[in-house]
């Protein structure tokens, strides 16, 4: 098989699992802070913590824009299945970086690294997940330009896949939608605060023996998961969060 097709079969086989497979990293987090405690700051320290907080929420925030002016059918809304594309992204935050979701993900989980605190986790942590959405974004990229052609080539000659150019920014056609953002977001929002809440505490358990949260994941866990039932229930139960064309 040419490195062409197994790129974009590789590629194609890691986006239907994209939302468990990070989730092994996970594992990994365990296994460093049980047998390391050479951190870059102590990991109590609040000014430390938040600041690691605040790279997540940016990630969170790139996807935020994205997920606020993306309609239904266009290059932004892929299925777990694989690829959907009725129409191509070009506007908005698409007019400055390729591929807006990947790139918050990616700020969300080093935020999560950069906490863990070991700097060799985060370099290979860092390495693999470039490799993992390289191959993804690849298969993405295929998809694309077999189905838009001369288009999706001109979009991608100007605009850069990772790393944004803000001067190129094109404002939207679709105004920003924060009930679409509240109904797709919440979950990553919480997970967030979780997966910080987690690595807390298993640094409280493996470095001091101690069943407990420092003070200020006291606080944050219970409203983020206070935050995290309100939006749930609303989409679940009600229709407020429904935007037509979202």
């Amino acid at each position: 098989m040419a490195l062409i097709e197994e790129f974009d079969n590789s590629g194609n086989w890691l986006f239907k699992r994209r939302s468990f497979i990070p989730l092994i990293l996970y594992a990994f987090a365990v296994v460093v802070i049980m047998f390391s405690k050479d951190e870059f700051v102590l990991f109590t320290n609040i000014y430390w913590s938040m600041a690691c907080l605040l790279i997540c929420f940016f990630g969170l925030f790139i996807r935020v824009i994205t997920i606020a002016t993306t309609p239904i059918g266009t290059s932004g809304r892929n299925t777990k299945q694989g690829q959907l594309a009725e129409e191509l992204n070009t506007k908005g935050i698409y007019s400055v970086v390729r591929h807006p979701l990947y790139l918050g993900n990616f700020l969300m989980w080093f935020g999560l690294f950069l906490f863990v605190g070991n700097f060799w986790f985060v370099i290979i942590c860092s390495l693999l997940f470039w490799v993992y959405y390289e191959r993804i974004m690849f298969a993405e990229e295929m998809f694309l330009r077999k189905k838009f052609g001369d288009d999706y080539l001109k979009w991608a000659k100007n605009v850069p896949a990772f790393f944004p150019k803000l001067n190129k920014w094109e404002k939207s056609e679709l105004s920003f939608s924060t009930k679409n953002v509240l109904k797709r977001e919440y979950s990553g929002f919480f997970a967030s605060i979780l997966s910080f809440s987690i690595v807390d505490f298993l640094k409280h358990y493996f470095y001091n023996d101690e069943f407990m949260l420092t003070q200020h994941w006291q606080i944050i866990l219970p409203i983020g998961l206070l935050i995290y039932i309100v939006l749930r229930s609303l989409k679940k139960y009600t229709k407020v969060l429904e935007v037509k064309g979202r």
